[in-house]
């Protein structure tokens, strides 16, 4: 018999949609990151964070009254961005919609799963990450006239599964409920 969890991972971020999600994903696996199929395109609002499987559903509710309580809003995904020479990430930035993520991002993590960060928090959705520089340097390059823009309607709950892939559990409509 399997011991039953004590604990979960969970990571709460805003999917980016079709087909720009999609797009991403694979550009990312062009640049050999090793995790592109296991993690979506995304905008993260809570990094991977283990939950006790006794404080889970409180989380899960605090997350539903922090979307009830924000609008939806516009995000304007455009150029890129790198964390180097702190950290070897190149990233899509996020130019318009930034205070909308802050705000969410601050309001998910007062609830009763607290997080510290290791960084302050900036809105992107990373491109490559864990690459050798010269990778990094194709993903800046080749991904630097990258533009979108889409409303951000619901952010989503993800649980990291034994095979390391990250998978959505529930999406928080804003202004509204758990769908």
């Amino acid at each position: 018999m399997t011991p039953a969890r004590q604990t979960t991972t969970i990571g709460v971020s805003i999917p980016i949609p079709s087909p720009h999600g999609e797009f991403l994903q694979a550009r990312r696996a062009e640049f050999g990151d090793p995790g592109a199929w296991q993690i979506p395109a995304h905008i993260t609002l809570l990094p991977p964070t283990e939950v006790g499987v006794a404080d889970y559903p409180a989380f899960r509710e605090h997350c539903a009254t922090v979307a009830a309580a924000e609008a939806a809003f516009d995000v304007v995904l455009r150029g890129t961005g790198t964390f180097r020479p702190l950290s070897d990430v190149v990233f899509i930035q996020v130019a318009q919609g930034v205070s909308s993520c802050e705000s969410l991002e601050m309001a998910l993590r007062s609830g009763p799963v607290t997080r510290a960060l290791d960084f302050y928090y900036h809105p992107h959705v990373t491109v490559a990450h864990n690459v050798a520089p010269v990778h990094l340097d194709r993903a800046f390059d080749e991904l630097a006239d990258f533009s979108v823009t889409f409303a951000v309607e619901h952010f989503t709950l993800y649980e990291l599964g034994t095979d390391q892939t990250w998978r959505p559990e529930l999406d928080f409509r804003l202004g509204g409920q758990a769908s």
